[in-house]
């Protein structure tokens, strides 16, 4: 797990498609310039008509200038996309001061851009964007021109309506701020988690295409193999009973004939007949994913015990890869020792993981399983930025849920202290592809 941690998957690379910007602002400038003009024609509340449309007009053509300079499938960095952002703000701060400030119903507009900003950009970028918002409004309150109403009448609203209106902005933007950054974050936190996944996935997926690539090069190299041990016969029988070169020839043969029976034996690897390497006992299994961690300073004992005849899986990179992180972690927080028993029975394979570490908080415990990402402060000369139980569980937890496990995590009763993680699969699930001898007949 600590390779695949050398990618930090907690940096938040959310970035703003040029278009959806674009589709956007399109859709917004189409709004703005629909209701000048209805309330302008329709409703006949004189506004400062040209001015609004001059407003309309400039962010149109800079969209269409963000349309030439990026292509459709473009990503906006930070920086850009936080300064339109802003330019939409200020933009619509401008449209609002010449058509009745903050008492205009369609201020509620100043919350689309923080929308945007919370599911796309960083939080510090939301957070100024957020603060801009805030700044408008309070201008808009108190500085804009009168309301669009009919001819000669003006339409004064009481301060405390105004007051309100502000206060209901400010509490919405900081709202839709936190909520869709916190939604966001956790939508991207699932994301990377799920493409670390795939990522071991893929590398253990490459392990066991090994035995095909091997059966494909015997198959290539047979032919020619055949070709020199043809041609190493005709030299032996067109040669002297005696002398060095007859010796080298036979030699050959000799050599030609032993790497033929290695390639038959990799080529076999290929085959789906349950053979050493395709099955493994639950001991076979444990010491497996054991030997690479016996030489951190930590002691780890194991204890077996069933009933029947010992529990066969057939070889599977997920459960191998699940269990040897679970037991990495356990030794990356054991104070001295790492405790793993197995036991099954005919309906049951069970392992739990015990370490003598201060064991899981009540935080953690909590949230054990999901997608997040802990520092962990003592790796053992395995330290990793970023690296940590959160991530690393969730992948080890889902990979042995995908082989049919169930997996529960908690703390060694007290008064002892440590961290249990209990791995227990049907027995049917564990040895699913595995072919079962059938038991032997006892003589009469």
């Amino acid at each position: 797990m600590s390779s695949l941690l050398n990618i930090d998957f907690r940096r938040r690379t959310r970035r703003l498609h040029v278009d959806t910007l674009v589709r956007l602002r399109w859709l917004a400038l189409c709004g703005q310039a629909a209701a000048v003009l209805f309330t302008e024609l329709v409703l006949e509340f004189p506004l400062p008509l040209v001015p609004c449309l001059l407003i309309i007009a400039i962010s149109a053509v800079l969209n269409v200038a963000l349309r030439v300079r990026y292509g459709r499938v473009d990503l906006l960095n930070e920086k850009p996309a936080a300064v339109i952002l802003a330019y939409d703000i200020l933009q619509l701060t401008a449209l609002l001061y010449l058509t009745g400030g903050i008492e205009n119903p369609f201020s509620m507009l100043f919350l689309a851009p923080i929308m945007v900003s919370a599911v796309s950009l960083s939080g510090w970028t939301t957070f100024a964007l957020t603060l801009l918002t805030i700044g408008a409004a309070s201008v808009l309150t108190f500085h804009h021109y009168p309301f669009p109403w009919y001819r000669g009448e003006t339409l004064t609203l009481p301060f405390i309506f105004s007051a309100g209106a502000w206060t209901a902005h400010v509490v919405s933007a900081i709202f839709i701020a936190i909520y869709a950054s916190q939604v966001a974050l956790e939508s991207s936190k699932l994301a990377d988690a799920l493409s670390a996944t795939e990522l071991v996935l893929a590398r253990e997926q490459h392990l066991t295409q090994l035995d095909g690539l091997a059966a494909a090069a015997a198959h290539e190299l047979g032919t020619p193999l055949a070709t020199i041990t043809l041609v190493a016969k005709d030299l032996e029988r067109q040669l002297p009973q005696d002398g060095p070169i007859r010796e080298d020839v036979a030699l050959l043969a000799q050599e030609v004939a032993r790497c033929r029976t290695i390639l038959g034996k990799l080529a076999s690897l290929g085959n789906d007949d349950g053979n050493v390497l395709d099955e493994m006992t639950v001991t076979v299994m444990i010491e497996e994913v054991v030997a690479p961690q016996r030489d951190f300073g930590v002691k780890i004992a194991i204890t077996q015990a069933g009933s029947g005849r010992k529990p066969v899986m057939r070889r599977n990179p997920a459960i191998l890869y699940g269990l040897g992180n679970l037991i990495e972690n356990a030794i990356d927080f054991a104070s001295n020792e790492v405790r793993i028993d197995a036991s099954w029975d005919l309906s049951r394979v069970k392992l739990v993981i015990e370490d003598d570490g201060p064991g899981f908080s009540p935080e953690v415990l909590s949230r054990a399983g999901a997608p997040y990402v802990t520092t962990k402060t003592d790796r053992r000369l395995k330290s990793d930025d970023g690296s940590g139980l959160g991530l690393g569980l969730f992948i080890a937890k889902t990979l042995l849920e995908r082989s049919g496990a169930t997996v529960l995590t908690g703390n060694v009763p007290a008064p002892a202290t440590g961290a249990r993680i209990i791995v227990e699969w049907k027995r049917a699930a564990f040895e699913r592809g595995v072919k079962i001898p059938a038991p032997a007949k006892v003589a009469s």
